[in-house]
């Protein structure tokens, strides 16, 4: 199985604070992997690494993909105050392709459209974000994430508590992304959404515990 991403000996740190050290891991291409491990164990940080917003301190990082990787963040990052509507934000995903002052092309809104469509959020096209449910609001910033159409998709605790309808779509959309050809990467403290994966990272204390497949299928 060829690694769409490796790393080797790779720390990165919070200021002063180190808080990853000398992971070195293989991520596999075209598979849906899982990082877990408890809160502070570095999950989040991992995750700003491979995307590129979170430099590492030490060690080396390689990639197969190209372009930029579409990196789905917290529901919780996400102010509320911000007035934009769920159309506009899915439409954001598109920026990588368009820049951020272009107009959309009917392509663009096509692909707006079907990633709304997939995350069952179309209804709420003219809603505005701030008003949503938090499953609500995770499927839109996941649909705009999709939107970029990008070859690495990355996503922090995406499921963490949703109800049951919520986590079961964004588990599907990722299985068919990873049929698509993508590499998904998410971390969870779930033990059910990481039993789901193909590949399983686990953190503890920043440091790699185990590395491995979740399920015993070859796909």
């Amino acid at each position: 199985m060829s690694a769409a991403i490796e790393l080797d000996g790779v720390g990165a740190r919070h200021g002063v604070v180190a808080v990853l050290h000398e992971v070195t891991v293989s991520i596999p291409r075209h598979r849906v992997t899982a990082v877990t491990g408890a809160n502070g164990s570095g999950k989040s940080t991992l995750l700003g690494v491979l995307a590129g917003t979170h430099p590492p301190s030490s060690g080396t990082l390689r990639r197969s993909h190209s372009g930029r990787p579409a990196f789905v963040v917290q529901r919780s990052e996400v102010a509320d105050a911000l007035p934009i509507t769920v159309r506009q934000t899915v439409a954001m995903g598109r920026w990588a392709h368009r820049g951020a002052w272009r107009r959309l092309t009917r392509e663009d809104r096509s692909i707006v459209d079907r990633c709304m469509d997939r995350l069952g959020v179309a209804d709420l096209a003219a809603r505005r974000l701030g008003a949503l449910s938090g499953g609500q609001r995770q499927r839109v910033l996941l649909a705009q994430g999709l939107a970029q159409q990008a070859d690495l998709l990355l996503l922090d605790e995406p499921a963490t508590g949703l109800d049951a309808e919520s986590r079961a779509r964004i588990a599907a959309v990722l299985a068919e992304e990873r049929d698509r050809g993508t590499t998904v990467v998410h971390a969870t403290h779930d033990p059910e959404d990481a039993a789901g994966a193909d590949h399983r990272i686990v953190l503890t204390d920043g440091r790699i515990a185990t590395g491995g497949r979740a399920r015993t299928d070859s796909r």
